[in-house]
């Protein structure tokens, strides 16, 4: 039985600048790697879509330019539109966005400590919680379910919002997204059938060159 609706769920390619840091909203482009990285995998989603059926329809997008050139690389391998939506965003670090872990818990020793203490509920100065990006990663996820059907849908989006829509797809606790890996330009797939999801791949990592 083929699912009703095929979500793939990718992670942006690599970035430009420092590689160990949270970068939230801040808004770096792609790097030349992340373009070719992004690139592969389009050519292997060409590929790999035809198995099914149904046809695809639409590139959700973050709003920050490192998803939006990965979905619109997509784009062109795959002839579908790019739709923005700004609750796809990476989760906002606030004043931590540009630091390391070792920067953050050297300036800021005792809110580390709390959100080491409570990492769904504490939110970074000027940021957001865990549990405030699981819920707009959430709310997308359903409207996505509801205008959808009988197609395939793409996400370009980021670590952080890929981590809980996994999480709550497998019942997952939240306190464990960081035990559900996602490289650069990673693939997950997630089917339904009749509403109910089976995630068929986690992480996939497509543009080695193993696969070419």
């Amino acid at each position: 039985m083929n699912p009703t609706l095929v979500i793939y769920l990718l992670r942006h390619g690599e970035t430009e600048g420092p590689k160990k840091v949270y970068k939230g909203h801040i808004d770096v482009p792609l790097s030349k790697i992340g373009e070719k990285q992004v690139e592969k995998v389009a050519q292997f989603l060409k590929n790999y879509i035809k198995k099914y059926e149904l046809q695809p329809k639409i590139i959700y997008s973050s709003p920050l330019k490192r998803a939006v050139t990965s979905a619109e690389i997509l784009s062109r391998e795959l002839l579908v539109e790019v739709k923005s939506k700004n609750i796809l965003k990476e989760r906002n670090f606030g004043t931590w966005e540009g630091l390391s872990i070792n920067d953050i818990v050297s300036l800021y020793p005792e809110e580390f400590e709390r959100w080491r203490r409570d990492p769904l509920r504490f939110c970074p100065p000027q940021g957001e919680s865990t549990i405030q990006v699981s819920k707009r990663a959430s709310d997308a996820l359903k409207e996505i379910l509801k205008n959808h059907n009988g197609s395939q849908i793409f996400i370009t989006a980021h670590g952080g919002i890929n981590r809980v829509i996994l999480c709550n797809i497998l019942g997952m606790p939240l306190e464990n997204i960081f035990r559900i890996e996602q490289e650069f330009a990673c693939v997950n797939i997630i089917e339904f059938y009749e509403s109910q999801p089976v995630v068929k791949l986690i992480n996939g990592v497509f543009w080695r060159d193993e696969y070419f």
